[in-house]
């Protein structure tokens, strides 16, 4: 198979597609519902980086997946969990969750966590980024993981909150079934530096404050880099921040 050719995507927050309704703001990276792009369907392993605001009260109601390694990650609020398997909580800044769709499993999400403790509803909005890879094999069994990764996050640098790879045993990340595959997340203050893993496909989506990728100059809220055969680049904080970073060593068949 030949390699790929070196190479910096750069896709901007208002180029992504946008779903928006009453109690939706959601925007995303790759091909998704509606949204349909057949040049924009992946990088490397991630199909889906779905970035949503939902407001007070609502949410997804129960739906199905099958075959899908799903990651959430919340930035700001709290997002309530419910699935089939029956698995519920509650995921909050810091807590990394992943649910292993595998032969089916259904769930739901919503912005009502004071339901679950008889308290006044609040108005503050949920933040999440969610995140679909590949499995590697399909039709296991389903499951579910959250792990609680505040203090590595605060002790800064690039942390792995869900990996499948050997090279992460024992980090403090939840698995994921794809051996290829692993999300780093960091929290960053100005000047702050990482350097993103240098691997053949590497997702790195800013969702919150100003970056400087190293060669492509400044990434915002909702920007994001595809770099292909180009990894190992220097991350610094222009202002307090938050990324993502997928490091992949496969791609989509």
């Amino acid at each position: 198979m030949t390699a790929p050719a070196p190479a910096v995507d750069i896709r901007r927050a208002d180029d992504r597609f946008a779903t928006r309704i009453s109690w939706l703001d959601s925007k995303h990276s790759f091909s998704f519902s509606r949204h349909y792009d057949p040049a924009n369907t992946h990088h490397g392993l991630l199909l889906v980086n779905n970035d949503d605001v939902v407001r007070p009260g609502a949410g997804f109601e129960t739906h199905p997946h099958q075959d899908m390694e799903i990651v959430t990650w919340v930035l700001r609020g709290s997002l309530v969990h419910q699935d089939s398997t029956g698995h519920s909580g509650v995921i909050y800044p810091g807590l990394a969750q992943r649910m292993s769709a595998g032969t089916g499993i259904l769930h739901s999400e919503k912005n009502d966590a004071w339901r679950l403790n008889n308290q006044e509803p609040h108005a503050d909005p949920v933040h999440f980024v969610q995140m679909w890879v590949l499995p590697d094999e399909q039709g296991v069994d389903p499951g579910y993981e959250q792990l609680e990764i505040e203090d590595e996050l605060l002790r800064g640098g690039l942390v792995p909150i869900a990996s499948g790879m050997d090279r992460y045993d024992g980090a403090s990340a939840i698995r994921i079934r794809n051996r290829y595959a692993t999300l780093h997340a960091a929290r960053l203050a100005p000047g702050d530096e990482v350097t993103i893993p240098d691997a053949p496909y590497v997702h790195l989506y800013v969702p919150d404050g100003t970056v400087t990728l190293e060669g492509s100059g400044p990434l915002g809220s909702g920007d994001a880099a595809r770099l292909t055969m180009t990894g190992g680049r220097r991350v610094t904080a222009d202002e307090p921040a938050e990324i993502l970073v997928w490091e992949m060593h496969a791609t989509v068949a």
